[in-house]
């Protein structure tokens, strides 16, 4: 890039609303939104959430609205944030000035993680700008969530390939569930990044995945360092506050979790049951003895899941207890508060709690999240309510499928819509698809009328024996069904006869679904987002934040 990080990092808090100076885009591309409702594999609650009918449950999200008060602690909350932050001072000065902040966050994935990963930055920055172009200043901050200890989900990554996806591992597991943050990269991670820099190419996105992933780096130091590189001009501030400073002045958060667990638990017995009731889902099971926190343990690192024992006679104010690895810990509350005043990193907020945690510490204007993470807020708003005294309005993430040219190609030749291929089982099925539609026209037209025919005289005779007799009308509806599956199969011959004619149709449906729609799920879950950005230029930041601000509510296809 022409400018230097800093440089672009101003031009981006500045100037939100101008083009001028900024990372230059492929102005070609473009995009059209396919309706939430036509998105595979969605929750009654998160469709309903963008078609923006859950207001009784989470609150709208206002751009133009002013951020809240900023909290005691921001002073030296800045200051931490501009000690893991050095490359974007602008943002830095910003926060400094009273500016809003737009959250987002995702786990700490192996060289970069999914694409979803940039979409949700990208939500946050395009936020952030709709807000300072309203006249209140704004900056996106990206939330590592490096306490979270399932290290298989974050250990590997997926490229596309050729024919098939290129998977890279990091398989250096730690011995116990320890925060994946935490995990230090050993000397296969040399290896393992060369391997990603021969599948991806020579690039500025490669350079930045090579610098940032080696050994002695944690898992978040070098997921920070890359996504600190990929939105360096869009001034988005990446920050890992699992250590004792931000615990630290997020504790009466943790505090409020120990003291009021018991009255916490049964609000969220109240809202899961709420929501159950109308129709929705809760994405916690809240268990009888389940609590909002995880305990650090300090001889092992381990985390460790803190349950409830209901208060007592003996012990009034209950107990807690967790499964170390070296054996049962029990802690009464004073010993847990303890804990939290003298080494405050060791207390560890669970997924319903770390919004409210994260929200605390920042006053958050908006929070940007996907489904799973909206189902959260829908569950988690009653501590919001009952700590910080408001919900803070959720916002959901950019989603896209990002179409390169070849794959274009093969979908303009056979007239082929994006929202069609999610409703395909697999390539196979696709390739039938395309098989059926390049038949000779005297072929499908002869299968058509054959059809229509006979389902016009089988649907007249149906209905003239029902009108006869009950039973006799059942009957005939069974095998009328029968008949119209083999009229059905006949189709699906003669589509298997003409794949067998042209090799190409097989090989092109596996290319389309290999690159859309991989293994029936979308792109965004599977792809790794270095691709991209390996392919396409760290421009692509800038491509997807301006994609992020157009008002798709539902799923954007990006024409590359």
């Amino acid at each position: 890039m022409p400018q230097s990080s800093a440089r672009l990092c101003a031009i981006a808090i500045l100037n939100p609303g101008s083009s001028e100076n900024e990372p230059q885009v492929n102005e070609t591309a473009t995009a059209e939104c396919i309706p939430v409702s036509a998105m595979p594999a969605q929750t009654r609650l998160y469709v309903d959430f963008c078609a923006r009918a859950l207001g009784a449950w989470l609150p709208a999200d206002d751009c133009n609205r002013a951020r809240p008060p900023l909290p005691a602690h921001w002073t030296p909350l800045v200051q931490l944030l501009a000690a893991q932050n050095p490359h974007c001072p602008a943002s830095i000065d910003a926060l400094r000035q009273g500016a809003g902040v737009v959250v987002t966050g995702q786990q700490v994935g192996l060289f970069g993680g999914p694409l979803y990963t940039p979409l949700k930055a990208a939500t946050a920055i395009a936020r952030a700008r709709q807000s300072s172009a309203a006249g209140h200043p704004h900056v996106p901050v990206f939330w590592l969530a490096s306490e979270d200890h399932d290290f298989a989900e974050i250990n590997h990554v997926a490229w596309p390939g050729h024919r098939e996806l290129a998977e890279l591992a990091y398989d250096a597991a730690p011995p116990l569930p320890i925060p994946a943050g935490r995990v230090l990269l050993d000397d296969s991670i040399t290896a393992l990044a060369q391997r990603a820099a021969e599948i991806l190419g020579p690039s500025d996105a490669t350079d930045a995945l090579l610098a940032a992933y080696t050994p002695g780096r944690s898992f978040a130091q070098a997921f920070a360092h890359f996504y600190a590189r990929l939105f360096a001009g869009q001034g988005l501030l990446v920050i890992d506050a699992a250590d004792r400073q931000f615990h630290r002045l997020g504790a009466p958060v943790l505090r409020a979790a120990i003291e009021r667990a018991d009255e916490f638990h049964n609000a969220l017995i109240e809202r899961g049951q709420a929501l159950l009731a109308a129709g929705y889902h809760q994405q916690v099971a809240v268990a009888p003895q389940s609590s909002l926190l995880f305990l650090i343990d300090p001889a092992s690192g381990a985390r460790i899941a803190l349950k409830r024992i209901a208060p007592s006679a003996a012990e009034p104010a209950g107990l807690w207890q967790a499964a170390a690895p070296a054996g049962l810990l029990r802690l009464s509350t004073p010993d847990l508060l303890g804990v939290l005043d003298s080494e405050p990193e060791r207390i560890s907020p669970a997924a319903l709690l770390r919004p409210v945690f994260q929200d605390f510490l920042f006053a958050t204007s908006a929070q940007v999240g996907g489904p799973a993470e909206i189902a959260y807020l829908a569950q988690s708003s009653v501590l919001f309510e009952r700590i910080l005294g408001c919900q803070t309005p959720p916002i959901a993430r950019f989603s896209a499928t990002l179409v390169e040219p070849q794959t274009a190609d093969l979908l303009r030749r056979h007239e082929l819509a994006i929202e069609s291929l999610f409703a395909e089982e697999n390539p196979g099925a696709l390739a039938l698809r395309l098989a059926a539609r390049s038949m000779p026209p005297e072929t499908k037209r002869k299968l058509a009328a054959a059809g229509n025919a006979m389902d016009a005289e089988l649907t007249s005779l149906v209905e003239w024996l029902q009108s006869q007799d009950k039973g006799l009308g059942q009957s005939a509806e069974t095998a009328a069904g029968k008949i119209r599956y083999q009229m059905g199969r006949l189709r699906t011959l003669a589509a298997n006869f003409q794949l067998q004619r042209e090799a190409t149709l097989a090989r092109h449906a596996n290319a389309i679904f290999h690159a859309l729609y991989p293994g029936g799920v979308l792109q965004e879950r599977v792809h790794g987002a270095a691709y991209y950005f390996a392919r396409y230029g760290l421009d692509l930041a800038e491509l997807l934040c301006r994609r992020a601000a157009d008002g798709c509510s539902g799923h954007s296809a990006i024409w590359l």
